[in-house]
């Protein structure tokens, strides 16, 4: 009866530990710097939810925002945010900083096969 339940535990234990790594998200690097957003372009699986963290390396406040991604995050300066997207359909969406809209933007490609 032992032997058995550690059986039953040590099979629970490595199913939630493979079950742990297959579940993390994507994660996807955006910096912010001199009010521009680099890479200005990512793309990302269809049908997938993926971690944006977006780095703020200017000395002031800047909020991601996107109403085709429908999130805003505020970012304080030299800290990091994130955010989750996805899963979405194939498409193109776009984001861009409240704060410079001129010149803090980008786009997120959704792609039903290629990442990069």
């Amino acid at each position: 009866m032992q032997a058995r339940l550690t059986k039953i535990i040590v099979l629970s234990v490595s199913l939630w530990a493979a079950f742990s790594v297959w579940s993390k998200p994507l994660e996807f690097h955006i910096t912010l710097k001199d009010h521009v957003f680099t890479p200005s372009q990512i793309t990302i699986p269809a049908n997938t939810k993926v971690k944006l963290i977006i780095h703020n390396e200017d000395d002031s406040i800047e909020e991601f925002d996107s109403f085709d991604l429908n999130r805003e995050k505020v970012i304080f300066p030299n800290k990091k945010g994130r955010i989750f997207i996805g899963p979405l359909p194939a498409g193109r969406y776009e984001y861009f900083g409240e704060y410079f809209p001129k010149t803090a933007r980008g786009i997120v490609i959704v792609e039903d096969s290629n990442v990069n």
